[in-house]
């Protein structure tokens, strides 16, 4: 009961966010969001895990501005957050997207052939998906559902609405129905950077860590090529998506090597700008 009050209280705070900053506008409202997330992260109860997520980066590389790169994050999180309300216009508009490797994505249609879309958490990272269906490339994305009752309809509404029809629940049902729309000829969209307790331990930045080994085994499974995708807020209002050279399946002799190479992927991408990835994912428990 104490926690269905809890997410109550907290969905009427986050409705309320998101009536005031559709009032106030797109530009306005990255910024003041931007403010407010910067002042209020550090109360989380993520920042422990923050904390140390960036001192183990720290150890595997050199000249690391911890200070810098938790204050980014904070404001990149406050920036995503309100712009789940303005997805409509993000759908509309292609003026604050600059793609690059969109010969990777005519290849999948010209193959006429399902692949998997791997990325993590950066920048607003629901717009990789979005703009794989605006290239009129069939999809399907797996998410994890919010714990908040009250607030998950709202989010899955919109993400159906405005950045992919085919939503896959998370878990052993959703690995069910990602198999069927393979098999219905439709490609998969997936994050790749949280932990997973029911995954292998393979190294991420010189530690072991729970990794998914979902888009690895679907790859060899059916004969498929993975595309990572990496987003990249610029100047706060564009983005940069960068489509890379799809990773062949057969070149690796089972799932924990192809996990192993999507995992050092992760960490290129990651060491281009570890001020837009989401650190408050415990990887390291």
């Amino acid at each position: 009961m104490i926690k269905i009050i809890k997410h109550l209280f907290q969905a009427i705070f986050i409705y309320l966010f998101f009536i005031t900053g559709r009032i106030l506008g797109i530009k306005k409202s990255r910024k003041i969001f931007a403010k407010l997330f910067f002042w209020i992260g550090p109360f989380f109860k993520s920042k422990n895990i923050v904390k140390k997520n960036l001192d183990i980066f720290s150890d595997h590389s050199k000249n690391v501005n911890k200070k810098k790169i938790y204050s980014n994050m904070w404001k990149n999180y406050g920036m995503t957050f309100i712009e789940y309300i303005f997805l409509d216009k993000l759908r509309q508009n292609n003026s604050h997207i600059i793609l690059k490797g969109e010969e990777v994505l005519k290849k999948v249609i010209d193959d006429q052939k399902p692949v998997i879309f791997v990325s993590g958490h950066f920048a607003n990272f629901e717009l990789m998906s979005m703009e794989i269906t605006k290239n009129n490339i069939d999809l399907a994305t797996i998410y994890r559902p919010l714990n908040n009752i009250f607030l998950n309809p709202l989010m899955e509404y919109l993400r159906k609405k405005y950045v992919c029809n085919n939503q896959i629940k998370k878990g052993i049902n959703g690995v069910r129905d990602a198999i069927d729309y393979l098999k219905n000829n439709c490609s998969i969209a997936l994050m790749i950077d949280q932990r997973v307790s029911e995954g292998e331990k393979i190294e991420f930045f010189g530690k072991p860590a729970y990794t998914t080994t979902l888009p690895a085994q679907l790859a060899i499974k059916y004969n498929l090529s993975i595309i990572p995708v990496f987003i990249e807020r610029d100047n706060n209002e564009n983005f940069k998506i960068e489509f890379m050279n799809e990773i062949n399946s057969k070149n690796f002799k089972d799932k924990v090597d192809l996990t192993k190479k999507l995992n050092l992927t992760l960490e290129k991408m990651i060491l281009k700008n570890p001020n837009q990835w989401i650190w408050t994912h415990d990887r390291w428990k």
